[in-house]
């Protein structure tokens, strides 16, 4: 039994170790009581519940720089380059929210602003972008917001990225190895495919359920005049992998926000989302109140022909008729 104890490596000098008592019959006992780092080669010391007593002969003292799981967790940290790089309207970008609150690139278009750069990646997070207007600069702190500000930027965008190489922390489903380290930290090792399913499951739960909450404020603030807050809270909605339903009816919101900050093409671009995304209720589009800013535009009624088909056909048939009603007049 002594030889457990005595594969564990030598104590660093500056480890100090005091044993006032301990039972030298057992020597496993001093084993089971050092916990020993084979990296840092540091001692971190665990009290069995059979060792302690109120007798004050038996005590140990410990100290160490660093814990195993500090240790681990630094071991873990990534460093991430960062670049700058200034892009111009049609950006070219998708962005999600991340799992942190953060915005990450989720596609990058073909033959875009962001794609002739060469710089952009997948999986690359904002750190800061330009303001809405002027050359200042304004962090990246939540993902709402810096979409309010990258959809209202007048002019060139400039923006502080970091360079991610794909590994987006999206609000997403777990990956096996974040389960894998989940199941290493928590000390349990499940079946692996059963976790993972639960585990996506309850994330896409999660999800949802945020989605519904921020979709509810947003209403809120918006019927409130608060039309700002309110797309953050829309835009929130749109970068959580939300189902195709819930992306169509955020998109309309945020275009209504826009038609009432007199934001014509920043509304006309979210609307156009929203019918891409499947809304469908034409009428309404036409007849919002909330619209009326975004309806006078040139550009509105070109928008509506690519999606409204009930238009275009009436518009057919009412040309059919005006020349059969020549015909008939003859």
């Amino acid at each position: 039994m002594a030889s457990l104890c005595s594969s564990s490596p030598s104590l660093p000098r500056n480890g100090i170790i005091r044993i006032k008592a301990l039972a030298k019959q057992n020597p496993l006992d001093l084993c089971s009581l050092m916990k020993v780092n084979q990296k840092s080669r540091n001692i971190n010391i665990v009290i069995h519940p059979f060792l302690t007593t109120s007798s004050t002969s038996s005590s140990l003292i410990a100290k160490a720089s660093e814990t195993e799981t500090e240790e681990t967790s630094n071991s873990e940290e990534e460093k991430y380059e960062e670049y700058e790089v200034e892009i111009v309207q049609p950006y070219g970008l998708r962005f999600a929210k991340g799992r942190d609150g953060g915005t990450y690139i989720d596609a990058i278009a073909p033959g875009g602003s962001a794609d002739e750069t060469g710089k952009f990646t997948v999986g690359d997070r904002v750190l800061a972008t330009s303001a809405v207007f002027g050359e200042e600069i304004w962090p990246a702190a939540e993902y709402g917001r810096t979409m309010y500000t990258i959809r209202q930027r007048i002019g060139p965008l400039l923006m502080k990225m970091q360079k991610r190489y794909g590994k987006v922390e999206t609000g997403g489903e777990l990956t096996e190895k974040e389960i894998i380290r989940a199941e290493r930290n928590s000390g349990v090792i499940s079946n692996r495919v059963r976790e993972i399913q639960m585990q996506n499951y309850l994330r896409k739960k999660e999800l949802k359920q945020q989605r519904e909450k921020d979709l509810r404020e947003g209403l809120l603030l918006y019927k409130n005049g608060k039309y700002e807050e309110a797309l953050e809270k829309f835009e929130s909605v749109l970068g959580s992998k939300p189902e195709s339903n819930e992306a169509a009816v955020a998109s309309y919101n945020v275009a209504c926000c826009y038609s009432k900050l007199n934001q014509i093409q920043a509304g006309l671009s979210a609307l156009e989302d929203a019918m891409a995304g499947g809304f469908e209720d034409f009428k309404r589009i036409r007849t919002d109140p909330d619209l009326a800013n975004i309806r006078a535009s040139e550009e509105f009624e070109s928008l509506m022909k690519k999606f409204d088909e009930s238009f275009i056909n009436e518009n057919a048939i009412n040309a059919i008729k005006s020349i059969f009603g020549i015909f008939n007049k003859k």
